[in-house]
């Protein structure tokens, strides 16, 4: 009987694209896998209680870091591999001239509130773009100018944007790298003097330390070698999720090739 490996993964579709590919890697070190998935926070907690042995992927240190302390209260932590190099952002469609809007200031000016869809519609309450765009809402003075920044599920947030550009709409987008928006579209990132958004993160797997003997030494080093982009996971959640090509296949092929 192979042996069992339990991925917490968070769940949304990028997430799962990361969590398959290393699914795929663990099936054919003669694991059983088994996904389970969740919000952001109750991710990590799944990590903390032992429910899980792997998470995929934590961003370390900006977005998940404070989810990662706490687990590490009860049980000390192994990174392992650099998946991509994830980062928060707003952005705005192409179409929007940069000298009407090139930072988040720029968004105050009176002839862009009247032109700018004031609703910024962002994802889950615990995601970290989530927690940084509630601070830059009230670092910025944006409500007191009427913008409004609601959270609810990924579609809400994707097919908002899609919808505002094919109305040729203004509008600002809570969003990261990677994302299969930006395959498809280019979404100009505006900036953000205060530094609200976080850093650069790092993609990585976080196994348990009282786990890693399911492991041999060279699995671990395996693992530790997997390498994505931001590109690649972005292009494949984009077949999953617009294409509608069925997850574990997607991966599997890129896999392979």
């Amino acid at each position: 009987m192979s042996k069992i490996i339990t991925i917490g993964v968070t769940d949304l579709s990028f997430h799962r694209v990361t969590a398959s590919l290393v699914s795929h890697v663990l099936v054919d070190m003669g694991f059983e896998v088994k996904r389970i998935y969740s919000p952001h926070q109750e991710n990590f907690q799944r990590l903390k209680s032992g429910d899980v042995d792997i998470l995929s992927s934590a961003w370390l240190p900006s977005s998940h870091g404070i989810y990662k302390a706490d687990v590490e209260k009860v049980e000390p932590l192994l990174e392992l591999g650099l998946h991509y190099a994830p980062y928060a952002l707003w952005g705005v469609p192409d179409y929007v001239p940069e000298e009407a809007v090139s930072e988040v200031d720029d968004l105050l000016k009176p002839d862009v509130i009247e032109r700018m869809n004031k609703d910024i519609q962002g994802i889950n309450s615990g995601a970290g773009i989530t927690r940084f765009s509630i601070e830059m809402m009230e670092q910025y003075h944006l409500n007191e100018a009427g913008y409004q920044f609601h959270t609810g599920t990924e579609e809400d947030c994707f097919t908002a944007y899609e919808q505002a550009v094919a109305n040729n709409e203004w509008l600002v987008v809570p969003l990261w790298k990677p994302q299969f928006l930006h395959h498809k579209f280019t979404i100009r990132e505006i900036i953000e003097p205060k530094a609200l958004l976080g850093i650069v993160d790092r993609a990585v797997l976080l196994l348990r330390q009282d786990r890693a003997e399911k492991f041999t030494s060279d699995q671990l080093a395996l693992l530790d070698e997997l390498r994505f982009s931001n590109e690649i996971i972005a292009e494949l959640d984009f077949k999953v999720c617009r294409e509608g090509q069925t997850l574990d296949v997607v991966t599997r092929n890129w896999l392979d090739q």
